[in-house]
């Protein structure tokens, strides 16, 4: 029998197009499964979330055409997997130390995130059933 309760703690660390295909790829498709899902963004893993960078993320070096494969198999764009995730409950928390160190505010990212420090997010995370780094 299925635990309801599944906890995904996801750890997003780094700020390119896979990192941020992954983690919301991941994160959509948990939350879709009724999983509860929290993600934690530290450093470059901010510009997921930040209002202009998740709009231009890069792609690896020598990877650009991966670009027109996301597009010939109508991949969701990352705005699209950010607000499908945020539709769908999913808990997003931007790194309070790092937006500090980076002289962030939480009015630089979209909307609905929450900011707190690692020991908001070791609370969630300390019941998950899944934890990953990205």
């Amino acid at each position: 029998m299925e635990n309801n309760n599944t906890r995904v703690a996801i750890i997003a660390a780094n700020g390119g197009m896979f990192d941020a295909y992954k983690v919301f790829n991941i994160a959509t498709a948990a939350a879709a499964s009724d999983k509860e899902v929290g993600i934690f963004f530290t450093f470059e893993g901010l510009n997921l979330i930040h209002k202009e960078a998740h709009k231009n993320l890069p792609l690896p070096e020598g990877k650009e055409h991966f670009q027109e494969g996301f597009e010939k198999a109508n991949v969701p764009g990352i705005g699209d997997l950010l607000e499908m995730a945020q539709e769908m409950g999913v808990k997003m928390i931007g790194c309070q130390m790092t937006m500090d160190v980076m002289n962030l505010e939480k009015d630089n990212f979209v909307d609905g995130i929450e900011v707190g420090g690692a020991a908001s997010f070791i609370e969630f995370a300390k019941d998950a059933d899944i934890s990953l780094t990205f």
